[in-house]
């Protein structure tokens, strides 16, 4: 692990974040769960090529959101196979402390419906239209379950 993703990591726990992005003394940092603070990134078009992240759950959709947002290595707690294999077939340095097979929901009855959403798909840009999508229905009426 470089040593910037390693002050990722100590913010993150410093500060009890659920991730951080830095690179140098730029660093963004969030405490929401679920896939939000890298859709919000995203939205801002923020520049995070070549950034160190650190992050407490990491499933597909969120693998998916890392390398639209083109960071350079990951930290993970937990981290999906699926995710897993896509960030390193992007190139992207990952380090974990646990894989499992899947990221379940926060009530831990089924999977995540970000995992979910994006089940089957290889690209970034349409993982991104499914991720924005399921996020819609759970607006609508569904629970608000994240990563």
């Amino acid at each position: 692990m470089s040593p910037e993703c390693e002050k990722a990591l100590e913010q993150l726990k410093r500060e009890q974040c659920t991730c951080v992005i830095r690179k140098g003394s730029t660093a963004y940092t969030s405490k929401l769960r679920g896939v939000r603070p890298l859709l919000d990134l995203l939205d801002a078009r923020t520049d995070c090529r070549d950034f160190a992240a650190a992050d407490k759950v990491v499933g597909k959709a969120a693998a998916f959101l890392y390398i639209l947002l083109g960071v350079r290595e990951l930290y993970a707690f937990v981290i999906s196979a699926p995710a897993l294999e896509l960030l390193q077939s992007h190139g992207i340095a990952v380090t974990f402390d646990q894989c499992v097979p899947a990221i379940r929901n926060r009530d831990n009855t089924g999977f995540c419906p970000m995992e979910s959403s994006v089940k089957g798909i290889d690209d970034p840009e349409a993982a991104l239209f499914a991720i924005r999508e399921k996020l819609k229905q759970l607006s609508n009426g569904g629970d608000s379950t994240g990563k």
